[in-house]
């Protein structure tokens, strides 16, 4: 597990926040930022990586489209880094 992923994920989603985004996908790309902040702030164990991973994973499940081109090609971004990083484990 490389750390420059973790903080690639979490600049995916850093960056959806800087985009005119759909104000339900806003939120819960706002719940994902927020767990991606933690993973990429520190070393976890990788049980808690897993389950964090997992939950980052549940949360972009709800965002179907954010109505903007740019911030949907870093959410998928951000679930290809997870879909690795949990195949990984």
């Amino acid at each position: 597990m490389t750390d420059e992923r973790l903080q690639a994920l979490h600049r995916h989603l850093a960056e959806t926040g800087e985009r005119p985004v759909e104000r339900t996908a806003s939120r819960w790309l706002g719940e994902a930022e927020a767990v991606a902040a933690d993973i990429a702030a520190g070393e976890l164990s990788e049980d808690v990586l897993a389950e964090r991973l997992i939950t980052v994973d549940h949360i972009l499940s709800h965002v179907e489209s954010t109505a903007d081109a740019v911030a949907d090609d870093h959410v998928d971004a951000a679930r290809e880094i997870v879909d690795t990083m949990l195949d990984e484990l």
